[in-house]
């Protein structure tokens, strides 16, 4: 029996405007509703026949952009929400990490907030009790523990809203993008967490944006689109797909804004594709795989001794990782005419995983004069599994030795 069910469910919200402020406002608005009255215009349908099964053990991602129905499914399984249509059946007792710390009393202290939350869960004193010590360690908030919880910060409720929705033996965990908190140790114990949960058998649903994580932690993702599911597989079949659709709509975005594009246009950055070991072009590589970035390039008339350059950047930390250019290296190319390409090969790519995007530009060869110049030609992620490192933004690959004093 499967511990999670969707059958043919639907939900919609009505999209209500501002409330009126006066008399007159409200005999607007009263008209104003009389001629909808037959129109949906302000309906809005988070989710249309939505149908998927999660068996019991089995950890699933759930992907798409905003406004896509995530947040809706997992309120719906949490009976915040009710249906429209259809029908959502649950099988066992569920930790929403929803708001993390959104069930707090404010007036009440941390350890008093780990009963309350732990007796609505229908757990024992004597079993939060046995788990109380484990919880307080792993939020790690010291002696505000304490404290009320109106005087914490939202990173420090969040944390304690972590600690306790994964430590007090639920059967089901709903997570909603719970591991942007805290810093990148809290959050990287946060993953190691959930994995320890998926090894016992606990079943999750994980909502995220980062489909790194989400194939770090899912064996299975589900892909929601404009509300309507769209994929249902394996996660790298599915990230694969949501990669690839993704890069086609921000080219699209990127073509209608090519007439304020950078640069005197003589040559033009088509697109940047990275090639995996095997040569292929590929939208996803492993920690330390062998890559080439090949930049296209067009070029209507003819441009002596270039400068090609591309820059790979996080954006979600906004940070800009490295920036070769062929005239570092001392690298001459004599001429660009007509559609061409340029290779630039890492031997082993230290990215740790992520998502990134490759920015590429034409220049003079003294990098004054600007030809052209593409944010967002190329994009790429980078999953786990070519190495054991996982703090910050690379891997240095270094090797460790001892020796005593004597």
């Amino acid at each position: 029996m499967p511990t999670i069910e969707f059958q043919s469910v639907s939900k919609s919200f009505r999209m209500d405007r501002e409330r009126p402020r006066a008399f007159q406002e409200l005999f607007i608005s009263l008209l104003r509703k009389q001629r909808r009255a037959t129109e949906d215009d302000n309906i809005f349908w988070a989710l249309r026949d939505v149908s998927f099964n999660i068996e019991p053990g089995e950890t699933v991602g759930l992907i798409g952009s905003n406004g896509a129905g995530k947040s809706t499914a997992l309120k719906l399984i949490s009976r915040i929400i009710q249906p429209n249509n259809g029908t959502v059946r649950v099988s066992g007792r569920v930790s929403a990490l929803l708001e993390l710390g959104a069930g707090f009393h404010p007036e009440l202290s941390g350890r008093d907030n780990i009963f309350l939350n732990g007796t609505v869960m229908g757990m024992s004193r004597r079993t939060i009790d046995y788990k109380l010590d484990e919880i307080i360690d792993f939020a790690d908030i010291g002696e505000f523990i304490d404290v009320p919880v109106k005087d914490y910060s939202s990173g420090m409720q969040a944390r304690l809203g972590f600690a306790v929705a994964v430590h007090l033996d639920p059967q089901i965990v709903l997570v909603d993008e719970a591991l942007s908190v805290g810093d990148q140790a809290f959050q990287q114990k946060c993953n190691e967490r959930m994995l320890e949960m998926r090894r016992t058998g606990v079943t999750m649903l994980y909502v995220s944006h980062s489909l790194s994580s989400v194939e770090q932690i899912c064996h299975r993702a589900i892909w929601l689109h404009k509300g309507c599911v769209r994929m249902d597989d394996a996660t790298f079949k599915v990230a694969s797909a949501y990669y690839k659709y993704g890069l086609e709509r921000r080219r699209h975005d990127e073509v209608k804004a090519e007439a304020v594009r950078p640069g005197s246009g003589e040559a033009r950055v088509t697109h940047v594709e990275v090639l995996g070991p095997d040569g292929a072009a590929t939208m996803s590589v492993t920690t330390n795989d062998a890559i080439t970035v090949r930049i296209h390039i067009r070029a209507d008339a003819p441009v002596k001794t270039p400068a090609i350059g591309f820059s790979i950047v996080d954006p979600t930390r906004s940070v800009h990782l490295a920036g070769p250019n062929n005239t570092m290296a001392n690298f001459r190319i004599d001429e660009l005419h007509g559609t061409c390409y340029v290779d630039y090969t890492i031997a082993s790519l230290p990215l740790l995983p992520g998502e990134y995007r490759i920015d590429a530009a034409v220049y003079d060869w003294n990098a004054v004069h600007c030809i052209d110049f593409l944010e967002g030609a190329g994009r790429f992620g980078v999953y786990p599994g070519g190495s054991k490192e996982t703090y910050g933004l690379i891997a240095l690959n270094g090797a460790w030795t001892y020796t005593a004093d004597r």
